[in-house]
């Protein structure tokens, strides 16, 4: 047997487990796989614990056995409002300790002791005893303190977090909704930059809650490199924490309105070409569209402000902290070194020669900060159009599930992150040889000690102009796929996150901004998962090609899940009219990506066709022969049928695109990310086209209607 496949031995076994490293899954095909001693050890070296000898590993189990018994109190405690929970307390065998709640809006609160029976044991030469103290149920939500006093002394404190037992539903009028979905950088109007941006969000925002949405999912806004080239996934940002200035809308800042003639002059002139591509069906050229609009913003950021726009933006400054600090340090180190990289003594942003760079490009970095703080004002302005405009939700922002490797985050708190291992997932139907995102992860580890800092952070950033987040593979709460660097995707493992502290965290911030939750539960998902989101008031994801019984034929709307969006297709699909054309099989024929035969994938694609139509028959929602438009509004019509408790309608469906936006497994082979929206016949379709859109306007129709009567349906 080589030796890349070779079964890990028993305590390689336990040790593993005890970093909840897992050593055998099982495929999406219900067989179950056995993962190589050499990725345990690879996966093991990357949290900092080395395996390759029997010593070693000895070692690691004896560490992290002892680890919990070298700290007062845990790195972090997350729990659930409501409910009792116990807090292990380790003191020198003997002492008298108290633990109390420091209350975040103040007050304390002293916490009772409770029995323990572990004995005493050694640790670093010092016999240690174990205690426990109970978290009363009547806690309230939000972030407090643990304080531990050891003979009379303080001895540590350790960040509380009180979170929601579960979140509230939706606040849609009738206990159900529906929206749109679009990739914003797609969608232009005559007065974009070449690209999707924040006043195209707040002109799609209002018009859609005219026509009843409840609300509007966009594609992550997460940022990007200042530089070129710019990574066109929004899924691969540099950080998930602050926004992409390409989406700022240069001429709606405020002080815009009062710049001379020459600089407005300036502003324009910056815009003349990158506008000239509105009406376009090229490519979308992110570097062209930053490039000019950098030039623009600069000017803009020059002009002076009034005082109340000054304490406006010191105040924002002063609420995100040394996080915004460092990011636009990066980014101004990033502009600095044109992209090429840093200096090795760089590479560490609490060196002395990062204190004197940031002392040097001082400006830079206000203007970055500047950016930030003008993107946050354009969100608030896109979420208060959407609530004015009826939607109950409003914008629904996306989160991806990690970051760029070479990445602000990375550079900020590399001790966070997980080297050597890019994320992933493992082989499935549609992606058979597997997928490496190339993300670096989290280390479980450092997410307790910096009390979940990062995913905190993260969160509290989307949910404050939205109305719901969307979190983009919601298992990477409870678990990922790592794979250790020079491994192939199908060579990976997963590793196990505190899903009840990451999920607690998550509906924190949530229940604080009042925002609905929803988790995309797709592939390889257990049961149980599933249960537990549902419990905790967290939105599962429903996707109608993949809804599907024991005999591989389409779900009845009646089985699906209630606790739901529900969308008949996701990004990485082609829309509707692409799927009925087998575009899926077509793109990955081209592309090299299909495992099986093409005769065999296509006969694959059609059974599934023909399986869907004749469900749609059974439900009376398709006419005899149909047409495109008709196939795609029966699909959004079966939707509605089932007890979801939101529907998802794809603006690309509701102006009849054919092209998949992403096409897995591919990077320059296939344009992703970049493909502007388009009708069936490949003509671009505006902002300012969609009113008067005839197929949008038949859809909403046919979608609404399905809700039953409503009065404000679209003339």
């Amino acid at each position: 047997m080589p030796a890349d496949t070779v079964a890990p031995g028993p305590e390689l076994r336990r040790l593993a487990a005890a970093h909840g490293i897992a050593t055998e899954f099982t495929d999406y095909t219900g067989e179950a796989r056995q993962v190589s001693a050499a990725t345990v050890r690879a996966v093991l070296a990357a949290l900092g614990v080395p395996a390759d000898t029997d010593e070693e590993v000895a070692a690691g189990l004896e560490a992290v056995e002892l680890a919990p018994w070298q700290d007062v109190l845990p790195p972090c405690v997350v729990a659930r409002a409501g409910r009792e929970r116990s807090v292990r307390v380790h003191v020198p065998d003997g002492a008298t300790v108290e633990v109390a709640v420091q209350l975040a809006g103040g007050g304390r609160r002293d916490l009772e002791h409770r029995p323990d029976d572990t004995p005493p044991r050694y640790v670093d030469g010092v016999r240690t005893g174990r205690a426990s103290v109970a978290l009363p149920p009547d806690l309230p939500v939000g972030w407090h303190e643990l304080v531990a006093t050891v003979d009379g002394a303080e001895a540590a404190r350790a960040p509380l977090a009180v979170a929601p037992d579960k979140l509230a539903d939706p606040p849609v009028a009738t206990g159900r909704g529906w929206g749109f979905m679009a990739q914003l950088y797609s969608v232009r109007s005559d007065h974009s930059w070449g690209i999707g941006d924040l006043a195209d969000l707040t002109e799609l925002a209002g018009h859609f809650g005219d026509l009843g949405a409840d609300f509007l999912l966009i594609n992550p806004l997460h940022a990007a490199e200042p530089t070129a080239p710019m990574t066109p996934s929004p899924y691969l940002p540099v950080t998930r924490r602050f926004v992409n200035p390409i989406y700022i809308r240069p001429e709606e800042i405020r002080e815009a309105a009062y710049l001379t003639g020459p600089q407005r002059a300036l502003v324009d002139w910056a815009g003349e070409e990158v506008r000239a591509t509105n009406r376009a069906n090229t490519p979308i050229d992110r570097d062209a569209v930053w490039s000019a609009k950098r030039e623009a913003l600069g000017v803009v950021y020059d002009a002076p402000r009034s005082r109340s726009r000054r304490r406006a933006l010191e105040r924002f400054r002063a609420e995100e902290g040394q996080g915004l600090e460092d990011f636009a340090l990066w980014c101004a180190l990033q502009e600095k070194y044109a992209g090429a990289g840093f200096p090795d003594e760089l590479r560490n942003v609490r060196s002395p020669y990062v204190a004197r760079e940031r002392r040097e490009l001082a400006d830079r970095i206000d203007f970055y900060v500047w950016l930030q703080w003008v993107a946050d004002e354009q969100l608030a302005a896109a979420q208060r159009e959407a609530r004015t405009a009826g939607m109950g939700l409003g914008v629904m922002h996306d989160l991806a599930v990690g970051v760029h490797p070479g990445g602000a985050d990375t550079w900020t708190a590399p001790e966070v992150f997980a080297h050597g291992i890019g994320v992933g997932a493992p082989p499935d139907m549609y992606n058979q040889q597997g997928q490496n995102w190339s993300q670096p992860p989290w280390r479980p580890d450092a997410l307790a000690r910096s009390a979940y800092e990062p995913l905190r952070q993260m969160v509290r950033t989307a949910v404050r102009h939205a109305g719901a987040i969307r979190i983009d593979h919601v298992m990477g709460l409870f678990r990922l796929w790592w794979i250790p660097d020079g491994m192939g995707a199908d060579e990976g493992t997963y590793v196990s996150y505190d899903h009840e502290a990451m999920v607690g965290v998550v509906l924190l911030e949530a229940a604080r901004a009042g925002a609905t939750v929803i988790g995309e539960d797709l592939g390889t998902v257990e049961p149980w998962v599933r249960e537990y989101l549902a419990e905790r008031g967290v939105l599962g994801t429903s996707v109608l090609w993949f809804e599907k019984d024991a005999e591989d034929r389409p779900l009845p709307p009646g089985s699906y899940r209630r606790g739901v969006l529900a969308t008949v297709n996701t990004h990485d699909l082609p829309p509707v009219a692409g799927y009925l054309a087998e575009e899926h099989v077509d793109i990955r024929r081209r592309l090299g990506l299909l495992t099986h035969p093409v005769e065999e994938v296509r006969e694959q694609a059609r059974r599934e066709r023909e399986r869907m139509i004749a469900r749609l028959r059974e439900e009376g929602v398709l006419p005899e022969d149909p047409t495109e438009r008709e196939l795609v509004e029966a699909l959004h019509v079966y939707l509605v049928r089932t007890p979801a408790v939101l529907v998802g309608v794809s603006l690309t469906d509701a102006v009849g695109e054919r092209r998949a936006q992403n096409q897995p497994g591919t990077d320059t082979e296939y344009p992703n990310w970049k493909l502007p929206l388009a009708d069936g016949a490949e003509q671009v379709v505006m902002v300012e086209d969609l009113p008067d859109s005839p197929r949008l306007t038949s859809l909403v129709r046919a979608v609404r209607g399905a809700f039953g009567p409503d009065d404000r349906l679209p003339g």
